[in-house]
């Protein structure tokens, strides 16, 4: 006989995209001149970018090789994205930090 999983009746009755939309409605109507970029499920309304694309197949292609295949990065990161991060996004803006503070 198959038995109602009881950690299913204390889930909350609303939905986490449907709560983010209503704060994201609730957004533009305060703030009507703010663009918004809607990163949320679904909201699909460009083709990838084609460095994207590219760094896609990249990582495709080195989980075919055991001599490139990394398997599960470590918890806080690979050092070389953690590396790209603050030279590509963080320094640009004359933001400085150690490879400790970025996670």
């Amino acid at each position: 006989m198959a038995l109602v999983n009881e950690h299913f009746l204390k889930l909350p009755g609303s939905y986490l995209f449907s709560d983010i939309a209503k704060k994201v409605n609730t957004f533009k109507v305060t703030h009507p001149k703010q663009d918004i970029i809607r990163l949320g499920i679904g909201d699909v309304t460009r083709p990838l970018p084609q460095a994207s694309i590219e760094a896609m197949h990249k990582a495709v292609e080195e989980l075919t090789s055991k001599g490139t295949f990394r398997g599960y990065g470590p918890e806080q990161g690979y050092d070389f994205l953690i590396d790209a991060i603050i030279k590509n996004d963080f320094t640009p803006r004359g933001i400085h930090l150690s490879p400790t503070e970025v996670s």
